[in-house]
């Protein structure tokens, strides 16, 4: 799914223009990421959360030659799932499958 279906999705489900569904879309994930790039997290309940975990400094391989390489420390945005999340998730997939 891409976000040009999700706009469909959204704005077919609110009766809100396709336009005026694609700003607000934009404008959340616009504040996630400006909100995790300022180093806060986001807590959706129900959904999941999204953090910036710190990477440290190692030495690693490139797998294509075997050389060593140096990955400087960085952060990383990661998304935790809620629990509610998973369960609804996996439901719908067992349910498929009995199809």
């Amino acid at each position: 799914m891409t976000k040009a279906d999700i706009v469909d999705k959204v704005a077919a489900g609110t009766g809100l223009t396709k336009l005026e569904t694609e700003a607000i879309i934009e404008g959340f994930f616009m504040t996630v990421i400006e909100s995790l790039k300022e180093g806060k997290g986001i807590e959706i309940r129900g959904f999941g959360s999204y953090k910036v975990k710190k990477k440290n400094a190692r030495q690693a391989r490139n797998p294509k030659t075997g050389e060593q390489v140096f990955v400087p420390e960085h952060y990383m945005p990661t998304f935790k799932f809620s629990k509610d999340f998973k369960e609804i998730v996996n439901l719908g997939m067992k349910e498929k499958e009995n199809q």
